[in-house]
């Protein structure tokens, strides 16, 4: 009797409509992957007789299959946006502290600082080691905050930069009266520049560098100027002297080793502006970039590497996946960088929900890495991936499973109708 295969194929029918159903309803859904429902036949008995005379008794769904193409990546604009482009899933530490995956980039902040998603799932990545601003070699995944309910605290200058050029030109500072013309003494003003540095405390205090020539190739380096009207009389004394080959490369002060950088150095007093009597500190002057041509005195770079506490006022994350936070005191730095997983077998993994997937014994273990390295794709910041339906193949589906549906139900129809006539005979 044809009631077990007619039964057995409208069950496979109904369970492809919901499939495709599911499907067209999450078509626009962020990072949703679609699923296909996928049949295989029954038969009473693995040993049938000669020649495969029995007939088979029905379909079944032998699996839900999901498929992980990538779908389009969309351009949002919006900082927190990040999008996959390749293989992997974004990390999830879930409120149970149970791990998940997504496709699903459209992140943000909470109220403490986590970078979270729509169902507050804590997204794990790197941290950042604050001196070198790359991730930490070897570390663990781990949740990814940010300081929202408190400033950053202020980081004192151990270092300025300074790129310039001091005019070949000039002539010693102390002049020369006997000279025909006469030549006048250069002030030590002339060849000068001015940088804030910061104390412990964030108060920031200005750096006066001041280059006087004396002698070949030979400029000396103040921090201060002479001042006649003081009690007593301040005479200025040089922090330091630079000198610069025939080609105008500078040759000292020379690097000590193991440093390959020509430094200066200089002890900043914080008081005044800075009432609080903290003590002095030293500061490195780096005069790599330091030049002697014969063109006027121009200032390139001039940088430090300290600053004030800062309110954080924006999040960035890059392709690199490199998580970057902006600050009210004007700093600009690395926090994090985002972790990426991958699994040998995706189709094993279980949805939960939510967007989000979890590990089973037959998608494997997670590969956890950086983006862009062995088989987890780049990162596109600013946009999110589209979901991989096809809306236009799934309605085809869905009419193909209707007529499916509606030929089952005509086999048991059938059926019905040659028992009634087996019943009726006279």
């Amino acid at each position: 009797m044809a009631f077990q295969q007619g039964l057995s194929g409208l069950n496979a029918a109904s369970k492809s409509l919901d499939v495709i159903g599911n499907n067209i309803a999450n078509a626009n859904t962020t990072g949703f992957k679609s699923s296909r429902a996928e049949f295989a036949d029954m038969v009473a008995s693995a040993m049938g007789v000669a020649g495969g005379s029995d007939a088979g008794i029905g379909v079944q769904v032998a699996d839900i299959a999901q498929q992980f193409t990538r779908g389009n990546i969309s351009t949002t604009g919006n900082n927190l946006d990040v999008a996959i482009d390749g293989g992997g899933f974004f990390k999830l530490q879930q409120a149970d502290g149970s791990m998940a995956y997504t496709r699903a980039g459209n992140f943000q902040l909470d109220k403490v600082g986590n970078l979270v998603t729509n169902n507050n799932a804590k997204v794990l990545g790197y941290t950042v080691d604050p001196t070198t601003g790359k991730p930490v070699s070897g570390a663990s995944p781990v949740p990814l905050v940010f300081p929202t309910s408190a400033p950053i605290a202020a980081k004192q200058t151990s270092k300025i930069m300074v790129g310039l050029n001091l005019d070949a030109r000039a002539p010693d500072a102390a002049g020369d009266p006997a000279a025909t013309p006469p030549i006048p003494a250069t002030p030590r003003t002339t060849y000068s520049t001015s940088i804030n540095v910061y104390d412990s405390q964030g108060v920031a205090k200005p750096v006066n560098l001041y280059f006087q020539k004396n002698g070949a190739n030979t400029w000396d380096v103040y921090d201060q100027l002479d001042d006649a009207t003081a009690t007593p009389p301040v005479v200025a004394t040089p922090i330091g002297q630079v000198t610069f080959d025939n080609n105008g490369a500078i040759l000292a002060p020379a690097p000590v080793a193991p440093s390959t950088e020509h430094l200066l150095s200089l002890t900043v007093n914080p008081s005044p502006p800075n009432p609080n009597a903290l003590p002095a500190f030293p500061v490195s002057i780096n005069l790599d970039k330091v030049t002697q041509y014969g063109s006027s005195f121009a200032v390139s770079t001039l940088s430090q590497d300290g600053y004030a506490s800062g309110e954080l006022t924006s999040v960035n994350i890059e392709n690199s996946g490199m998580v970057m936070a902006t600050y009210s005191n004007g700093v600009t730095r690395a926090e994090a960088q985002l972790a990426l997983a991958n699994f040998r077998n995706p189709q094993g993994l279980r949805p939960t929900g939510g967007n989000n997937w979890v590990e089973t014994f037959e998608s494997g273990a997670p590969v956890v890495g950086a983006p862009g390295t062995g088989s987890l794709g780049a990162l596109r910041s600013g946009s999110l991936e589209d979901s991989n339906v096809d809306l236009t193949a799934e309605l085809v589906n869905l009419m193909t499973a209707q007529r499916y549906y509606q030929a089952n139900a005509q086999t048991i129809k059938t059926e019905d109708q040659v028992m009634s006539t087996l019943v009726n005979l006279r």
